[in-house]
């Protein structure tokens, strides 16, 4: 079907997430992707684009990877998919086992699902509902610690953990109540030493936990550096410090790895940086090498326990997706943990975090740039008016989307938060095709805020 045609159906019939459907139907060039070849990707007019956002943070190796492909043919030529309630399946089996090999040590139980955001509100279910029933019962911890400017996912339980007011004030009425420590990137003066930064951080977070630590019942949190609230990092330490508050207050830390897990920020898992394990891990994105909806909820032996008993107990976690286990999305995960354990993968990531970063220091300077943060291969570069004088763009400006839309003119598909452009490339991406991002980024940046 010609390009025509898609564009009025599309407008016809679609709404699209975290889109402003007005502007989308008045817009005569929307983007409609007919197909994609290694970082590339080609829309319904045949023209190309660098896939600068790794198709929403969550393509690995790039598009049509041979391996994959034959992964998931393979598959299908045996069963696509059957459910998990009451049977198992092979690859959902391989794939558990695998992923707790990968795991910090202590994570042991997998449970399934398929997005991030479902990942991680079955890890607060699990949290509440394991304090209610751990011998004796702490019935009274019922409260969850979470980080403003964190984003856990869009349904109501991870909303509740999210504190990015854009996305999550509206729907105050239905979440409920978790308590909130500033996040850490959030602080008067990021010119002090880490240690001082780190010191007042972790001391806001202790009064908390001395004030409501018998009413804990975990921590929910992005490791290392928060993703959708503009790519914030945090203070070295932080999350070691968080650690170490939940083992003293008998708190579960739950961290929620969907962005930076399987390498994204140099490591294979964010938290093995500051050597943290913890009690309960959720992960999704990158798991499929962005094929396949599949997330993963991983916790403890210790967690998972106080969920055994007879029938007639209700212990059961009464939980479940029609797709959980999905046999096609468990092989293309297996295909793709198999290309990220070899050849180097996690240090090929390393060199180019490097190169990254190198790319990106000329950008320091810039007039309209007012901050440049990375952690591995996810960061961002802020956009502001006035530098001089610390003057914000207006929210109303749309300069972040100013800046895509030029970059889209040349070839480069990227997504802003805000006044933040997002740096996120497929991992694998190479380093020719990355000086070609940042080289496109910095043009567009200069061609949408010349005054």
């Amino acid at each position: 079907m010609n390009y025509q045609k898609l564009s009025r159906k599309d407008k016809k019939y679609l709404w699209h997430p975290f889109t402003q459907q007005q502007e989308w139907v008045a817009n005569k060039d929307i983007t409609i992707i007919t197909r994609g070849k290694g970082t590339y990707l080609y829309d319904a007019k045949n023209k190309k684009y660098l896939d600068g956002v790794s198709s929403l943070w969550c393509n690995v190796h790039g598009h049509q990877v041979p391996e994959i492909d034959r992964a998931i043919q393979k598959q299908l030529k045996k069963i696509a998919h059957s459910t998990m309630l009451g049977s198992s399946n092979e690859p959902a089996i391989l794939l558990a086992e695998r992923l707790v090999k990968l795991a910090p040590k202590g994570l042991t139980r997998v449970f399934y699902s398929d997005s991030g955001s479902e990942a991680n509100e079955i890890a607060a279910k699990m949290a509440f509902q394991y304090w209610q029933q751990v011998k004796p019962a702490k019935p009274k911890k019922n409260l969850f610690l979470t980080v403003r400017e964190g984003y856990h996912g869009d349904t109501i339980g991870s909303v509740s953990l999210g504190g990015v007011e854009l996305f999550h004030q509206i729907f105050g009425p239905l979440l409920f109540k978790t308590l909130k420590v500033k996040s850490p990137h959030d602080y008067p003066s990021r010119k002090v030493s880490n240690d001082r930064w780190l010191k007042d951080c972790v001391k806001e977070a202790e009064t908390v936990f001395r004030r409501y630590g018998t009413r804990l019942a975990a921590v929910h949190m992005e490791p290392l550096i928060e993703g959708a609230g503009g790519m914030l990092p945090h203070p070295w330490g932080y999350l070691k410090a968080i650690r170490r508050l939940c083992d003293k207050y008998n708190v579960l830390l739950v961290l929620d790895e969907v962005a930076t897990g399987f390498g994204r920020t140099g490591t294979m898992f964010a938290c093995e940086q500051e050597r943290v394990q913890p009690d309960i891990l959720c992960l999704a994105k990158n798991l499929t090498g962005g094929y396949l909806p599949l997330a993963a909820t991983l916790t403890t032996e210790k967690v998972y326990k106080a969920f055994l008993g007879y029938f007639e107990s209700a212990r059961t976690f009464y939980h479940g997706h029609t797709f959980t286990g999905n046999q096609l999305a468990c092989a293309a995960a297996l295909a793709n943990l198999n290309l990220i354990e070899k050849d180097q993968f996690l240090t090929k990531i390393e060199k180019s975090s490097q190169i990254l970063q190198e790319f990106l220091e000329p950008l320091v300077a810039h007039p309209h740039v007012s901050d440049i943060r990375l952690r591995g291969m996810m960061g961002g570069i802020e956009l502001i008016k006035n530098k001089k004088r610390n003057i914000p763009y207006p929210y109303a400006q749309k300069m972040g989307y100013k800046v895509c839309a030029e970059a889209k003119k040349l070839g480069v598909l990227i997504r802003p938060l805000g006044n933040v452009i997002v740096i996120m490339p497929p991992l694998g991406i190479s380093h020719k095709d990355l000086a070609r991002l940042i080289e496109v980024i910095s043009l567009s940046i200069n061609r949408a805020t010349k005054d």
